[in-house]
């Protein structure tokens, strides 16, 4: 949405006086970048599902600056994101860290540049998450108040939903079964990605609307489930999509360890050789690309891949049904459906 990159710019342009001042300008230009090319879902989960519960709204830059709001604190969570899985790309571009240790570079600085880099990167995260509860307070939209205690759960929700991706990368793995771990992913996958990027944003946008309870619900219902599809797709896209597609490191997932839905579905399923030699690479930073393939083979091979996929078709046609059978305009029906189908069929 164009609208929403123009209300960001208009943002970090404010902000460039004060910065300025500080002479902290480089903060600006690594989170201009930061900002940049984004596929502002959440925003528009957020517009569209005002306009699905009440029509066009009657301000529409008031709308649009709490929606863009959500943006800065996705971008937030990606800094910090991308800090603590060591990834050296984002969006096909060098990751925050890696932006100020060109700083660090580019200035002959004392010291590490990776330490810069990380400090500098935490403090840039920070500010995001500042200036995203400050656009939204600054947005003067009538239905704030409505809205207020939403934004603040999806706060908390995707900051813990992360703390506990980041603690089953480090949970001992059992012998034998993955079902606790499976149970463990889902609940990962629902706060760190579905209520996040989907249920939230549309519960925020009926709530602005002042929408009645069986819409919020509706939106609510709808955004879970496709927002499950939707994390789902990023968990495939991050071991058989293209680098050069994607704007990620290739095999990041697989040397990162990342227990997802799907790497855990394929040690489940994998025969115990296959298992075991999936468990033995998964987590190496030093993985051969020829030793990523196998990885991604092992996982098409258990039938994982397939399950996955098949997982995403049913709850795409399950949030689709939710939003035929709720009480919403034409227009904001259809553009959440066009959204829906953009966010699980995606190649990026």
């Amino acid at each position: 949405m164009s609208a929403i990159s123009e209300t960001l710019d208009t943002f970090l342009t404010d902000q460039e006086a004060l910065l300025d001042d500080v002479g902290a300008l480089p903060m600006l230009e690594v989170a201009r970048e930061a900002t940049a090319g984004g596929k502002r879902l959440r925003p528009a989960y957020c517009y569209w599902s005002y306009v699905a519960a009440a029509g066009e709204p009657a301000d529409d830059a008031a709308l649009l600056a709490v929606a863009s709001s959500l943006d800065l604190l996705h971008v937030s969570a990606l800094v910090h994101d991308d800090l603590i899985d060591d990834s050296d790309t984002r969006r096909g571009v060098p990751a925050a860290h890696k932006r100020f240790e060109e700083l660090h570079e580019r200035q002959a600085g004392r010291g590490s540049r990776e330490d810069f880099g990380r400090s500098s990167a935490i403090l840039l995260g920070d500010l995001l998450l500042m200036w995203s509860i400050e656009l939204a307070d600054a947005s003067g939209h009538p239905g704030l108040d409505l809205a207020r205690p939403l934004l603040s759960v999806m706060r908390t929700e995707v900051t813990a939903g992360q703390f506990l991706d980041v603690a089953a990368q480090y949970r001992v793995a059992p012998a034998t079964s993955y079902a606790d771990e499976l149970t463990v992913a889902r609940r990962v996958l629902e706060y760190k990605s579905a209520r996040y990027s989907i249920r939230r944003p549309a519960q925020i946008g009926a709530a602005l609307a002042a929408a009645d309870a069986a819409v919020q619900d509706a939106l609510g219902e709808f955004g879970s489930v496709i927002g499950r599809a939707f994390q789902l797709r990023d968990d495939v896209l991050g071991v058989f999509g293209d680098p050069a597609v994607t704007g990620k490191p290739y095999g990041g997932d697989i040397r990162e360890g990342k227990r997802t839905v799907l790497v855990l579905t394929a040690l489940d399923d994998a025969n115990q050789a296959q298992a075991a030699e999936l468990s033995d690479l998964l987590g190496r930073h030093d993985l051969t690309d020829a030793e990523v393939d196998r990885a991604a083979a092992i996982i098409d091979e258990s039938g994982a891949r397939r399950h996955v996929e098949s997982i995403i078709e049913r709850s795409t046609d399950q949030a689709l049904r939710v939003l035929e059978e709720a009480s919403l305009t034409s227009e904001g029906r259809t553009a959440l459906t066009e959204l829906a189908l953009r966010s699980v069929r995606r190649a990026h």
